[in-house]
């Protein structure tokens, strides 16, 4: 069995929109973390430290060194993620929507369709025409619970402003295609499923065009997508199990989550 991770990374130094920083504490630093820490939870404690007393000296702990760790400070947008209803508005279907970690498990291990669009442009939609023409191309017949893959090819712009502003979106059309045939989560290897603002931004302002279109339907419909997968061109059209389980993180709209596929 081979595993192809179809994952882009939380990476501060990355090009992104929303700031994301992490916080790195090395080994050499961990001792005076930990002694700011622990003797900064009592105000004794905070006026010792300051005095100079310290708990834990470097001599203490193997090689002078402590536990590393890092602080991630990111939306929940940035990296490969899920989106659920909760991202796209306070209701779906007329019912309270559902946060991430209410995604139902079961649908996120199941067996994987990838649809080749590497042709769409970036000012363009994938129709429910391009799903349809995608899969009669490599004859295979979507069943409920596939996990569908839209291929752009957009993830190689990942780490520059392109990565933004160069991919094409899903239309509306395409989004019914797939959930009448029962499918609970597609993905994308974009950063959005909607087209780059700069373009949404433009018809907006001239022409009172809606902006984000394809997320707002998540009102209306609802739907899981994922976001900001990667490596897609590793993958045959099908014959795979795509695993997608969220990070449990409670009250998102959107969990992040290690994207992975099983060849046999």
């Amino acid at each position: 069995m081979r595993i192809i991770d179809l994952s882009l990374p939380i990476d501060e130094k990355a090009f992104e929109v929303h700031h994301v920083e992490i916080e790195r504490v090395s080994h050499k630093d961990g001792v005076e973390k930990f002694n700011r820490v622990i003797m900064g939870k009592t105000f004794k404690g905070k006026i010792q430290y300051l005095l100079g007393k310290r708990i834990l000296k470097k001599d203490d702990v193997p090689d002078e060194e402590f536990l590393s760790l890092e602080v991630v400070h990111s939306p929940v947008h940035v990296g490969t993620h899920l989106d659920y209803s909760f991202h796209y508005g306070s209701k779906s279907e007329g019912r309270p929507s559902k946060t991430a970690e209410e995604i139902p498990l079961e649908w996120c291990y199941c067996d994987g369709v990838k649809l080749t669009l590497t042709h769409k442009k970036p000012n363009e939609t994938i129709t429910a025409q391009d799903i349809e023409d995608a899969l009669k191309k490599i004859k295979y017949t979507l069943k409920p619970q596939d996990i569908v893959l839209l291929h752009t090819g957009a993830d190689k712009l990942y780490g520059g402003p392109k990565y933004f502003s160069e991919y094409p979106g899903v239309n509306i059309s395409a989004i019914d295609y797939l959930l009448n045939r029962e499918i609970k989560i597609f993905g994308v290897d974009t950063m959005g499923i909607d087209r780059p603002y700069k373009f949404m931004l433009k018809e907006f302002l001239e022409e009172k065009k809606p902006l984000y279109p394809s997320h707002f339907y998540g009102r209306k419909r609802e739907f899981i997508h994922i976001e900001r997968l990667a490596n897609l061109e590793k993958l045959p059209d099908s014959g795979f199990k795509v695993q997608c389980f969220p990070v449990k993180i409670k009250g998102t709209g959107a969990a992040w989550s290690r994207v992975v596929a099983f060849l046999q």
